[in-house]
């Protein structure tokens, strides 16, 4: 039986293989293994729906869309316009360009001090933290419950009063308050909020229209609701209680702008002959930043490799970037190959970080093994190895609802096992990747 099995996803995996291979349109053959995980994420409730974009410099190769604005009966289909919560995409599609904005006119430099620009903390044991800890999570701030009466005011009030408990510069903890006063950073030197900054220098010029904090009314059809709260409200509390618009969240957009910024990134700081950002300042926000005694590697506000880097998958390179935000949304960049992935959700369950995540790895691991260029040196036998390999391993989503026959089951095993066959027989496979290749956190994937 299992050779028949490994006999079946050969004959898919050479069927895929001339698919990659062809010019012209796409084949559905290439995204079916990407369709059928979405499916099994929203039959098994781990999404109500989603949008994946996987793309190149030049444009968008392959995009799919799957399920519906909410888990409500009857409600209405996600398409390619669908806008989301990106949640703390904000971070890194908003705050980070917006920082390093201002790092190339001059107004600031990534070695400011919290003590320069917020007078809050000139008493501080964190007066010395710098625009780089802050942007890298090494400033030993740490996040809390914030106050609903003048929240900016009492959350840096707060957070200057916070005793030292890691070490600035070494110590990693991922912590929204960076970005809050990031965010607040960026209101002080422009003399403009947040959101009124962005749009004029970064969604404008790039063209992202649905790209915005604080969406109007009369696009809230198109907006897909986060768990327990409306379209067009943003999910994250700390955010509405900044009114909405902060350096850690609030953001909202469609798969289709990001896709845009994802171009701008891999075209170093200019897209459609529009220069939005330096070459240079691209290169600041990519270089890894090594922290936590060489386990954890960041950018200036990108996740390099952490415990975060779900989305980075298999067969992402060591030069890839992205970021992930809460409400189901993840971003990875790839320069080497010339690639990005896309997946933008809403999000139902929040409990099966494991399960989520794994949904991340395997849809950007797929991605990769079938939009990147192929390895000419890949044997037969290696990618015999790697078919049995996806055919032994268990299934990433276990499913509550099942398909409507065995057979079906077994279909998306088999297709799943041939769209990663490139993937688990290239030279990566199994490859120790740093110090902390000992490690075993949830981002790491397995065969789907």
């Amino acid at each position: 039986m299992r050779l028949f099995c490994c006999f079946i996803s050969l004959c898919l995996f050479f069927q895929a293989s001339n698919l990659f291979a062809a010019d012209g349109e796409l084949d559905f053959g290439r995204v079916a293994a990407i369709d059928l995980l979405m499916d099994l994420a929203i039959s098994n409730n781990l999404i109500a729906g989603g949008v994946v974009v996987i793309g190149n410099h030049s444009g968008i190769l392959s995009s799919t869309a799957r399920g519906r604005l909410s888990d409500s009966p009857g409600a209405p289909l996600i398409d390619q316009q669908t806008i989301f919560d990106i949640a703390s995409l904000t971070k890194v599609i908003a705050t980070t360009p917006a920082v390093m904005k201002l790092i190339d006119e001059g107004q600031i430099t990534l070695l400011d001090t919290l003590g320069h620009w917020f007078p809050e903390f000139k008493d501080s044991e964190h007066k010395s933290v710098t625009i780089i800890n802050l942007m890298t999570h090494t400033s030993g701030l740490t996040d809390f419950e914030m106050s609903e009466d003048q929240a900016m005011k009492t959350a840096i009030d707060r957070a200057a009063a916070e005793k030292n408990q890691l070490e600035t510069g070494n110590s990693f903890k991922y912590a929204d308050i960076n970005f809050i006063l990031l965010g607040e950073l960026v209101h002080r030197v422009s003399g403009k909020p947040l959101d009124a900054f962005c749009r004029e220098q970064i969604f404008m010029p790039l063209q992202t229209p649905e790209t915005m904090f604080l969406p109007t009314k009369n696009l809230v059809d198109r907006i897909a609701p986060t768990l327990g709260i409306e379209s067009g409200t943003v999910q994250d509390r700390n955010a509405r209680l900044l009114g909405s618009v902060a350096g850690h969240a609030g953001l909202f957009s469609s798969a289709q702008d990001l896709a845009r910024y994802a171009r701008l990134m891999l075209n170093r700081g200019t897209l459609d002959d529009r220069k939005i950002l330096s070459e240079r300042a691209v290169k600041l926000m990519t270089s890894p930043i090594i922290s936590r005694n060489g386990t954890v590697a960041r950018g200036l506000g990108w996740d390099i490799d952490s415990p975060y880097s779900a989305p980075k998958g298999r067969l992402f390179s060591e030069a890839s970037f992205g970021h992930t935000g809460y409400s189901g949304s993840s971003i990875w960049i790839d320069p080497k190959q010339d690639l990005f992935v896309i997946m933008l959700t809403n999000r139902l369950n929040y409990r099966s970080i494991r399960q989520f995540n794994q949904l991340r790895s395997d849809i950007s691991t797929i991605a990769v093994a079938e939009f990147r260029k192929p390895d000419v040196n890949q044997s037969d036998n290696q990618r015999l190895t790697a078919v049995k390999e996806s055919i032994q391993a268990p299934a990433p989503l276990e499913r509550k609802v099942p398909l409507k026959s065995s057979a079906a089951s077994h279909g998306v095993r088999l297709m799943a096992a041939a769209s990663v066959v490139r993937a688990t027989s290239t030279h990566q496979y199994g490859k120790k990747r740093g110090k902390n290749h000992g490690r075993k956190p949830y981002a790491r994937t397995r065969p789907v």
